[in-house]
């Protein structure tokens, strides 16, 4: 009987948190960018590639999230960005205050672009502001392309839908075409990116995107300095 009271104050406490570091990172012009997925969609491989083309002086750190392992973590930290791990020890999505408990050791002021893994599920990370500027969802080509009508709450709150490994199209069943309309039928709004972290084909559209984030998060920056 007290469940759902008792989820409200733990959402409304996770909201407080995330507000208050949506405004720590806006007073520092950090883009923080929220990637959610199921286990095994490529996330960890998306920003492997992606900090892989990052020029090594850029202000660039990662936050990845576990139920038990820091295999991420050792994955990602090879290309000299700051990188943590966040072990949830069996919840199944980051929440604010692990966020705000991860970065305390940085200095915010030396970040530009904190990007935030997410713990491989659909549902859970959802319901959880990070105080991230985004929430992007990757979908792979392996899954099915009615996943955005089974997990609506995720991708109407994406800005950004990535459809990743999608040098696998000739060896599964997926139609690009109806995973896109799926999803833009739950969000019409919605950008979407076909990548390959495999042949690399379409990583340059993707970090175009991230640029622009970037981009608007300096003049906003710019604007109230």
């Amino acid at each position: 009987m007290e469940r759902v009271p008792l989820e409200r104050k733990v959402l409304n406490e996770n909201d407080r948190i995330a507000g208050e570091l949506r405004a720590r990172f806006a007073e520092h012009g950090i883009v923080c960018l929220n990637l959610i997925s199921s286990p095994g969609s490529g996330k960890t491989t998306l920003l492997e590639r992606t900090l892989q083309t990052i020029p090594p002086e850029e202000r660039v750190a990662v936050l990845t999230g576990d139920i038990q392992t820091e295999n991420d973590a050792r994955r990602l930290a090879r290309f000299g960005f700051p990188v943590k791990q966040i072990t949830t020890g069996g919840t199944c999505h980051l929440d604010a205050r692990m966020i705000e408990r991860a970065i305390s050791g940085w200095r915010l002021e030396d970040l530009d672009l904190l990007l935030i893994e997410n713990v491989g599920n659909l549902v859970c990370p959802a319901s959880y502001d990070l105080g991230e500027a985004a929430k992007i969802v990757v979908l792979s080509v392996t899954e099915g392309e009615d996943k955005p009508l089974k997990y609506p709450s995720i991708f109407f709150k994406s800005e950004l839908l990535v459809l990743s490994k999608m040098d696998l199209l000739p060896h599964v069943r997926f139609s690009v075409n109806a995973a896109e309309e799926n999803a833009r039928k739950i969000h019409a709004g919605m950008q979407i990116v076909r990548v390959s972290c495999e042949t690399g084909d379409g990583l340059s559209e993707w970090l175009r995107w991230l640029d622009g984030k970037r981009q608007v998060r300096a003049a906003a920056t710019l604007g109230s300095s």
